[in-house]
């Protein structure tokens, strides 16, 4: 959600210049999904995470092990009260219920359902549960992936070499109808 005016001056300046010269460049088109769009703060539920957060208990990172991120829903701030509901007025609660229903594939109303009469301590450590279980794979793949150089490298050059092309083709046909000379191969 955060990225959403990058992509409104991506548009504009699209849309501008097919406007002008033609249909060159394709618009882009955002995608915000109804539930986890802005994740907000572990340790301050009314800001945004941030990975560039100095409290380190405030964002779960992609190489948080399973202690780290259970240690870190467990110091999660909630609300005063006990009752595991989401409001204007449950900031911290609302936040973990969004968290939980995206690692656990559920509705937040489900979520709510099966909370219910729950207490926040056992509320919390199904959470981190919930989150440590869908970042394991993730985690495990990337350190299997960066243990192998050899293969990081070849997936960079043909990434660069495609990119390359692709960028290429919609340059040419931009310097075409503004009216430039190509550009001289080098």
């Amino acid at each position: 959600q955060d990225q959403t005016q990058h992509l409104e001056i991506a548009r504009d300046i699209a849309g501008r210049f097919n406007g002008i010269y033609g249909d060159t460049f394709i618009l882009p088109e955002g995608y915000v999904p109804a539930s986890g769009a802005k994740i907000m703060s572990l340790a301050e539920p009314t800001k945004k995470m941030s990975k560039s957060d100095e409290n380190l208990n405030a964002f779960i990172s992609m190489d948080d092990d399973t202690d780290a991120i259970m240690r870190k829903f467990k110091r999660a701030v909630t609300d005063s009260g006990s009752e595991i509901r989401r409001g204007a007025d449950k900031p911290g609660i609302t936040n973990l219920l969004n968290i939980y229903s995206l690692f656990a594939d559920k509705s937040v109303e489900d979520a709510e359902r099966e909370f219910e009469g729950a207490g926040y301590a056992d509320f919390k450590l199904r959470v981190g549960e919930a989150v440590a279980a869908g970042i394991e794979p993730i985690r495990a793949e990337k350190n299997r992936l960066l243990a192998d150089k050899g293969y990081i490298d070849k997936l960079l050059a043909e990434g660069a070499a495609k990119a390359e092309y692709i960028a290429n083709k919609t340059l040419r046909k931009v310097y075409k109808k503004v009216g430039l000379l190509p550009r001289a191969r080098i």
